[in-house]
């Protein structure tokens, strides 16, 4: 399995910058140690040695990241243990996955701004927002299919 310990501190850095951005430490750091995991992944016990955390803090993360379609339960016969893995297009499910959640709470902000006519910069705001959650909506299958052709 090589250097036990390689790649740490850059995980531990890229879980801060997640954290940083809004996902919730715990998911990020398991998530970003995965990103150096063996081929055959790592199992929750593993996880928790590695991060220096309790499985239970584990358990929660994995629940987290599967629900949002980044990692996978590997299954091997006859290995009573489960072991978890990046999904290989793991960034690109989920940023599909969210795409109709960008137009709809587009639809909301048009609804508040419809809603508060009276107030002319909460209006403004609320239509910029949602011009913009729209324009991801519309861009981001788009990019996705982008990277994919660039990568080929």
């Amino acid at each position: 399995m090589g250097d036990e310990h390689a790649g740490i501190d850059a995980a531990e850095q890229g879980a801060g910058m997640l954290a940083a951005a809004g996902m919730p430490r715990m998911p990020a750091r398991v998530m970003m140690a995965l990103v150096g995991s063996p081929d055959e992944g790592y199992t929750a016990a593993e996880l928790a040695d590695r991060l220096g955390v309790s499985p239970a803090a584990v358990s929660g993360a994995v629940r987290y990241l599967q629900s949002m379609r980044i990692i996978q339960r590997l299954s091997k016969p006859g290995d009573r243990l489960a072991r978890y893995d990046l999904m290989d297009d793991g960034w690109r499910s989920m940023v599909i996955a969210n795409t109709p959640l960008y137009a709809k709470l587009g639809e909301y902000l048009d609804t508040i701004a419809d809603e508060n006519t009276d107030a002319p910069a909460s209006v403004s705001r609320a239509r910029d927002m949602a011009a913009f959650l729209r324009y991801l909506a519309e861009r981001m299958p788009e990019l996705v299919d982008e990277w994919e052709n660039r990568k080929r």
